[in-house]
């Protein structure tokens, strides 16, 4: 009798807790774990900012599938569509080829994807920070515009490549626009005349900034970008944006070249696929991460609508957190294994541990356990949160090596000469592949039947 499959789509801090899980607790000759993810590494994507600005090399951040697994099987490309009929995964591979994966568990923690406006200009013009391609050549863009704004006798380019927008009052925008903005006043000590003419703006359709960590925590930040030189706008947003120019929905334009999108994220299309329930793109399961009547799919992270049993209220979900998806992995696992032994499922319960944002130098702002914090013993939360969260020894080791070489020599305004042209990262490109679930059912069946006639196993 064939050994079940494990089938497990993306390996974000979910996606790779419930792989190490399996790893651990499913003895290799009981079932094969199989992994769908368009990268070998998981990235830490919350120190990102600090990848953009420079204080973190890439490959920091990039933590080593090949290191963290040692069983599991990867298949490099993306999960297009579920035909749960019968029971196989759509993947188009980073070779552009598309293949069939079958499966008798699975975990679907495929991530979100950056979150889009129908804005004038706004895909064409607009830069992201979600991934390390978008951080590197955020990184490149800022520091070349200085260089060419140096450069420049005309007024009018200089005002233009010396503003920068952030849109997104987040941790992301927050996070960007202060290590940008630390950024750019190290490289003034090259331009001095440029010192002046360097503004930040960051931008919020919200009333407030960082809502999660509540109305102190959230105003003491903005007092902080402001102290930085950051000008912050709420109940602002973008109506468009062109090569030379961002208008604002107060009524302003703004002579601008760089603008940031950090605008929030939306679920993975791929949970449309399914053809189940979802709530605003996510796809609903219960509190055991079981999709309700498919008992061989599980759902987690960003794209699941996953029941927050720690809140009073009863459509109260989970939100889209580091902390949340790492313990989902934990019970998706377990309960992987329990559909497979016959024994109860675990019901996942968590309560929130806390929050931390750093803006970059020694300010930072952080809830740990319920307790506001602010100044140096922030900054020490915050750094030692993130070491502790990052899912390797190796990964933990550079970026402390980062951080201390930092401190004695300070920041490298280099560029590495990563960008060129029109930033072609900040939309997901392979949104355009997913598959409605008709689709994915029919070519399933064409994958699977041209397997079958050359005789290889699904």
């Amino acid at each position: 009798m064939a050994r079940p499959r494990i089938v497990v789509i993306g390996a974000g801090f979910a996606g790779l807790q419930a792989l190490k899980r399996l790893e651990r607790r499913v003895p290799k000759s009981a079932a094969d774990i199989v992994l769908v993810a368009p990268n070998d590494y998981m990235l830490y994507s919350p120190l990102l900012p600090q990848v953009a600005s420079g204080l973190l090399t890439p490959q920091s951040v990039a933590v080593s599938l090949h290191r963290a697994l040692h069983r599991t099987r990867i298949v490099p490309g993306s999960a297009i569509g579920v035909d749960t009929d019968a029971k196989a995964v759509l993947i188009r591979k980073i070779s552009d080829e598309l293949t069939v994966e079958r499966y008798d568990r699975l975990i679907l923690a495929p991530g979100s994807l950056t979150r889009v406006f129908d804005i004038p200009g706004l895909t064409e013009h607009a830069f992201g920070n979600k991934n390390l391609a978008e951080a590197t050549v955020l990184r490149d863009h800022v520091l070349a515009q200085l260089e060419l704004a140096n450069a420049t006798t005309d007024p009018v380019e200089r005002e233009e490549r010396c503003r920068f927008v952030v849109v997104g009052g987040g941790y992301t925008g927050v996070e960007t626009a202060a290590s940008l903005r630390r950024l750019t006043e190290e490289a003034a000590r090259l331009y001095p005349s440029l010192r002046s003419a360097i503004s930040w703006h960051l931008v919020d359709i919200a009333p407030r900034l960082l809502p999660e960590l509540g109305t102190k925590l959230g105003e003491e930040a903005l007092d902080l970008l402001r102290s930085m030189g950051v000008e912050v706008k709420l109940e602002v947003t973008v109506k468009e944006v062109t090569e030379h120019k961002v208008a604002l929905t107060d009524g302003r334009m703004l002579p601008c070249r760089t603008l940031i999108w950090t605008a929030g994220t939306s679920p993975s299309p791929l949970m449309d696929s399914l053809g189940a329930e979802t709530q605003r793109g996510k796809l609903v399961v219960g509190s055991d991460l079981a999709v309700p009547d498919q008992p061989d799919v599980f759902a987690l992270g960003d794209a699941a609508a996953v029941p927050d049993l720690s809140k009073d209220d009863p459509d109260a979900v989970c939100p889209p957190t580091a902390q949340y998806a790492e313990r989902q992995g934990t019970v998706a696992a377990e309960n992987v294994i329990a559909s497979l032994t016959n024994r109860p499922k675990r019901t996942f319960l968590h309560k929130d541990l806390g929050l931390v944002v750093d803006l970059s130098g020694r300010d930072a702002v952080a809830r740990p356990l319920g307790y506001d914090l602010s100044g140096l013993p922030a900054f020490a939360v915050t750094r030692g949160y993130h070491l502790w969260s990052l899912p390797s020894n190796p990964a933990r080791a550079r970026v402390a090596a980062n951080w201390m070489i930092r401190a004695l020599t300070g920041g490298e305004v280099s560029r590495l000469g990563f960008h060129r042209g029109k930033p072609s990262t900040f939309v997901d490109l392979e949104a355009a592949h997913y598959l409605a679930p008709e689709d994915a059912r029919r070519e399933s069946a064409r994958l699977l039947e041209t397997a079958a006639a050359r005789g290889e196993g699904g």
